[in-house]
């Protein structure tokens, strides 16, 4: 029964994703993390997420920001090259507190911080943290979203931008994970990949339907309290982990 749930749980996420640009890819990693080792979670998440962000960011190309986007894949290459030179990996129980410890990046006074992913420094810095985070934890997009929750970009430019930003991440991701997901053969069925493209990329579309009707101010207070309460039982998941494990 594992791969029919992955190929639903693409189409569910994807659609989620398609509609606040990150929420989807946090549901799905739990999915994974919770079916499959976390190195084979790891790959399967970043080829489901890099068709899903992929796509959007296709459907949204006109939106883009690519001056934005080449500063990330600085940070990001930079970042993936100091963690393949360390290989960190964490254990089930831990990868689940961390991922539900992400989301309370979006309750931080951001505006303190004034973090703005239109200059160069923070667009680069975004590239390191988010693509690190994204391959220790799996999911990096609540902190990629603090890049952009206070500069007043318009909902249809931060969907399309983060999509393409997260496309080099995953690709970063999968590369890290895919040489021991195949030495302990957890990716001996490769072909559930086949009826996952199709249905992340339908996902995405009808997600894209939904964000035409949402305002700014819906869209951005929608996405931090759904990304909250996954956090939140992530956490709760973890810590049964740690103390039943």
């Amino acid at each position: 029964m594992t791969w029919p749930i992955i190929i639903v749980a693409a189409l569910v996420t994807s659609f989620v994703s398609g509609i606040f640009g990150m929420a989807g890819g946090l549901m799905l990693m739990g999915v994974l993390a919770f079916l499959l080792p976390v190195s084979a979670a790891m790959v399967v998440h970043g080829a489901i997420q890099s068709v899903s962000n992929g796509w959007r960011a296709i459907l949204w190309h006109r939106w883009i920001d690519w001056r934005i986007l080449g500063l990330y894949l600085i940070g990001s290459a930079a970042a993936a090259a100091l963690l393949f030179a360390f290989m960190i990996r964490l254990p089930e129980a831990w990868l689940f507190i961390v991922l539900g410890l992400v989301p309370g990046l979006l309750w931080l006074p951001l505006k303190q911080f004034a973090l703005d992913a239109r200059k160069t420094s923070h667009a680069i810095a975004s590239g390191v943290g988010v693509t690190g985070l994204g391959i220790v934890a799996g999911v990096s997009g609540p902190l990629l979203d603090v890049f952009y929750v206070t500069t007043g970009m318009d909902r249809r430019t931060v969907v399309a931008t983060k999509a393409a930003t997260q496309v080099v991440a995953h690709g970063f991701k999968i590369a890290y994970y895919i040489v021991p997901a195949l030495a302990a053969g957890a990716l001996a069925e490769p072909w559930w990949l086949l009826a996952a493209i199709p249905l992340a990329m339908l996902g995405t579309t009808l997600g894209a339907h939904v964000l035409k009707r949402m305002s700014d101010i819906q869209f951005r207070n929608a996405t931090k309290w759904i990304v909250t309460v996954i956090g939140t039982i992530y956490v709760i998941r973890g810590i049964l982990l740690l103390t039943t494990g």
